[in-house]
């Protein structure tokens, strides 16, 4: 599982959201809507194949993996990769970050909230989640003309720091530079070869996410837990790593608010497309409705409610994420993950 997860990183990192970055700037998207739309489907790409493929291996019986790793990792990304960003370095936010995409962020949650209440997915909702996406794009899409930032893309910003980052990290980036280039005789040159980046980009996600659907359900039965355990906690901070990397280089230039709107970004793009297109897909292919195991993941849902209400509230005081209130945001995560594995609520 811990392969998996690492070739995942490489994958995405370097290639996957490479590949899409051209696209953008072939198709000529402003950086904002790129980034919101090509570039959230690129960090979350992992997440969107576990999503999808639970539901079609074993008839859909681990559905609950999916959509439980995609819980887990809004979790993760709200609570440490905000939470350590500010431990770089406190971040000064802006109101385009509060008013804009955490206000976007409620209403994704609260919806996800309204469709788990009975237990069930049915097809206009999983269509009602892909609306409001949309609605998220057109907004973004119009957002300059009230509130221009100019800001560049993350991938053009970020990318040489991250690579100086591992020049300097010692003996485990370079092993990892070695199997990326590996890797790379598969994918060619993303910023050359970016559509036959892109498509083995996507057939090698798909397979080794089918492989961590298989790995998480084996290692829960070994462990005689049940297998959304493991989806909440390993898969969703594994499958969130390379988001965290970044967002801690980000922080470190003294841009923890571009950190804080990624992390919050890939949220509303895990939870509106990353369950909503699988649902839609499987609803409209296989069946009338999906069943959600609520006893799981309702509670670990409106948890994810709480943290928005505590990044909100953390962002609105001073408008300033302070390393205090980054390191709280570390320590709910880990109470968060002692409560999954030893509580009794799942």
């Amino acid at each position: 599982m811990g392969l998996s997860v690492y070739l995942l990183a490489i994958i995405t990192d370097e290639y996957f959201i490479v590949s899409l970055d051209q696209i953008s700037k072939k198709l000529k998207i402003p950086n904002n809507v790129a980034g919101a739309s090509l570039m959230a489907m690129g960090s979350s790409a992992p997440e969107l194949a576990i999503a999808l493929l639970s539901l079609v291996i074993a008839g859909g019986s681990h559905s609950d993996v999916g959509i439980a790793t995609i819980v887990g990792s809004a979790i993760f990304n709200i609570l440490i990769i905000t939470g350590v960003s500010a431990i770089a370095r406190p971040a000064i936010v802006t109101w385009r970050v509060v008013v804009r995409d955490v206000v976007m962020y409620v209403i994704s949650v609260a919806l996800l909230i309204a469709v788990f209440a009975d237990g069930e997915i049915v097809l206009w909702e999983a269509g009602i989640f892909l609306l409001v996406y949309a609605l998220y794009i057109f907004v973004l899409f119009n957002w300059d003309a009230f509130a221009p930032d100019g800001e560049e893309g993350p991938i053009d910003t970020v990318r040489e720091e991250i690579d100086s980052e591992r020049e300097r990290a010692g003996l485990f980036f370079r092993i990892t530079a070695v199997v990326s280039r590996v890797i790379g005789f598969l994918m060619g040159n993303p910023l050359q070869s970016y559509v036959r980046t892109f498509t083995v980009s996507i057939l090698l996600i798909s397979i080794l996410s089918y492989l961590l659907v298989e790995y998480a359900v084996i290692f829960a039965e070994a462990l005689r837990i049940h297998p959304v355990i493991v989806a909440l906690t390993i898969l969703a901070a594994g499958t969130s790593v390379p988001d965290l990397f970044a967002s801690v280089v980000v922080a470190r230039q003294g841009r923890g608010d571009m950190a804080i709107a990624n992390a919050v970004g890939s949220n509303i793009f895990d939870i509106l497309i990353g369950l909503g297109l699988p649902w839609l897909l499987v609803l409209i292919f296989q069946g009338n409705s999906i069943n959600v195991g609520t006893e799981d993941l309702f509670s670990s849902t409106l948890l994810l409610l709480g943290t928005v209400i505590l990044l909100f509230f953390f962002l609105t005081t001073g408008r300033k994420l302070s390393k205090v209130e980054g390191a709280i945001l570390v320590s709910v995560y880990l109470a968060y993950v002692f409560w999954v594995w030893f509580g009794n609520s799942i």
